[in-house]
């Protein structure tokens, strides 16, 4: 009686369709449609695509409702295998626009996904430009949008018409390729290339916009694989022809100013991409020569995530106040240790950039200067001309240094120059790969510094990792009970105060569930007593004993508050950390 009654107000009201069949369902109350109806059309948007993102209806009992209300069949999109051919028939434009997805052609028909069978207008247009009649098939509005996105992404960095045969560029419109690069790293005109041009162009730009910090080309046999690392994970974005892996290779060593020629040995090289008149991307370029061609490898270098301050990299405030008063003494040695890609440059050079004043002379010596930094006198290390680590410190110590930056201590001469000019009056920073802050001082015994010197010099220790962060938008409890979360390394008195634990899902907003990346920490001052266990040649478990005593988080501690706290999630931090 009471759905009838409603669906009578509603009728008062104008609403008809699949807005009143929600509201007859009971799944939106009357004043809530005609609010979200408004909103959807001040946004722009459709009706369908609002309710689901702002989480007033769900997106399967929308789409089984619309089902059923104008009889159109209902699909699930995790059963289907995308066609991309089926894809291309229909411009992207009109992909983009109404975010619609052709599943499959039969004959003069074309079957499309929409979450609202209402869209007429979108039917209508792919009907006008394919010369097919298209049917409609109901999907939910989340899978809808994560299979679309994707699918576009693969119709664009597809290359179909790029074989031996295709490379006739009369009738190419080559635009804003050339433009966007800069001109000294290209080196020569590729206008008879202009196709790859345009394609190595477009995933360099996907890659920034996604997020990534390395792209990896990679041929085989037979075939060639395009993948990017999100947020840690390496992810496949195309799969070119096998047969321009030779034309690929070429145009990046191009760009990078290596010699083309050359395929029996590595090369390292930069490329500079200008996106704007504002910001510009270094990559940083490594080839390696594979059986079946090169592979290549650009690590993308952003210089405004050294801009980021301090507060963006995921330091707890204690451990934040630690790292600032280590950069405020007058001398010292700050080092930052951990595996390669754990954020150890990003930290460093976020602490130059608070240390980046005009009163302040600060040289770095990198291998190579990942990101530029004005106002930093900054030096690539060349071993093959003799620059190497320890004559580029000699130098710098003639050179009025205040702050001094070693990209990393890799041998006892390095090591020995950088402990004496922390004991000297400069404020050294640098880093090491160790697993965690206590092994780093042991590892500087190993390689020959004596105690005494690391007692008297190093001031402050960081260990550090990366753990993805859990998506906000669909991130969703679980339940674990309290003896798990006692092994995991929860207090009893934190199980006893309840923890709230979340999961990833994966959505459209996402990459598997997670999206970004936050560090965790283990910050150690060398106190009193740390000095004292080194000088008496103790070894790292003394050291995190004594550094545990003193309140001091180990990476693992650190990563179960970010648990805590809901920025990530526990498997994510088992794998970072061990328990």
């Amino acid at each position: 009686m009471a759905e009838q009654v409603s669906a009578v107000s509603a009728g008062r009201m104008g609403l008809q369709g699949l807005p009143q069949r929600l509201i007859q369902d009971g799944l939106l109350d009357e004043a809530t449609m005609i609010s979200a109806i408004g909103s959807a059309k001040e946004a722009g948007v459709n009706l369908v695509a609002h309710l689901v993102s702002q989480g007033l209806a769900d997106a399967r009992e929308i789409a089984i409702a619309a089902s059923q209300e104008f009889g159109v069949p209902l699909l699930d999109l995790d059963a289907v295998q995308l066609e991309l051919d089926t894809v291309k028939l229909v411009s992207d434009k009109l992909l983009a626009k109404h975010r619609v997805l052709p599943l499959v052609r039969r004959g003069k028909r074309l079957f499309v996904a929409v979450s609202d069978p209402t869209n007429l207008h979108a039917l209508d247009e792919i009907k006008f430009q394919t010369g097919l009649s298209v049917e409609a098939v109901v999907v939910e509005e989340d899978k809808l949008q994560k299979f679309a996105t994707k699918a576009i992404e693969q119709v664009d960095t597809q290359m179909p018409a790029l074989g031996e045969d295709d490379l006739d560029l009369e009738n190419l419109e080559v635009t804003s390729g050339e433009e966007d690069l800069d001109k000294d790293a290209v080196g020569r005109d590729d206008v008879e290339d202009a196709p790859i041009v345009r394609f190595v162009n477009k995933v360099l730009l996907d890659a920034i916009k996604k997020g990534a910090s390395d792209i990896h080309f990679e041929p085989y046999e037979k075939t060639y694989r395009i993948r990017l690392r999100l947020d840690g994970y390496l992810k496949e974005l195309a799969n070119p022809p096998v047969q321009l892996a030779t034309k690929i290779s070429a145009r990046i060593k191009v760009m990078s100013r290596l010699d083309i020629a050359e395929r029996r040995v590595p090369q390292d090289g930069r490329i500079k991409m200008r996106i704007s008149k504002n910001r510009a991307i270094d990559f940083r370029v490594s080839t390696c020569p594979t059986l079946f061609g090169e592979k290549i490898v650009a690590r993308i270098l952003d210089p405004s995530s050294a801009m980021l301050g301090i507060d963006a990299l995921g330091y707890e405030p204690a451990q934040k106040d630690l790292y600032m008063t280590a950069l405020s003494q007058p001398h010292g040695m700050i080092l930052v240790t951990g595996p390669t890609g754990s954020g150890k440059t990003v930290s460093l050079y976020t602490g130059l950039n608070i240390l980046n004043k005009e009163d302040t002379n600060i040289s770095t010596a990198e291998d190579p200067a990942e990101i530029n930094l004005p106002g930093v006198n900054q030096v690539n290390v060349n071993p093959k001309v003799g620059l190497t680590f320890a004559s580029a410190l000699r130098a710098f110590l003639r050179q009025d240094p205040d702050v001094i930056m070693v990209g990393e201590i890799r041998d006892l001469e390095t090591a020995e120059i950088a402990i004496k000019a922390a004991q000297t009056g400069h404020l050294v920073l640098s880093t090491l790969h160790t697993n965690d802050a206590p092994k780093t001082l042991t590892r500087l015994i190993d390689m020959g510094v004596k105690p005494y010197a690391i007692a008297t010099s190093v001031s402050l220790i960081i260990a550090q990792r990366l753990a993805r962060k859990l998506c906000n938008n669909c991130k969703t409890p679980i339940d674990i009970s309290p003896e798990a979360l006692l092994k995991e390394g929860f207090s009893e008195e934190e199980v006893a105060a309840g923890i709230r634990i979340y999961k990833p899902v994966g959505c459209g907003q996402c990459t598997d569930g997670y999206k970004g990346r936050t560090g965790l920490y283990q910050v150690m001052p060398v106190s009193e007593e740390i000095q004292r266990i080194i000088l008496q040649e103790g070894n790292a478990v003394d050291i995190a004993a004594q550094s545990a005593a003193e309140g001091i988080w180990d990476l693992r501690r650190s990563g179960l508050e970010k648990v805590k706290s809901g920025l990530t999630s526990l498997d994510e931090v088992n794998q970072c950390t061990v328990e």
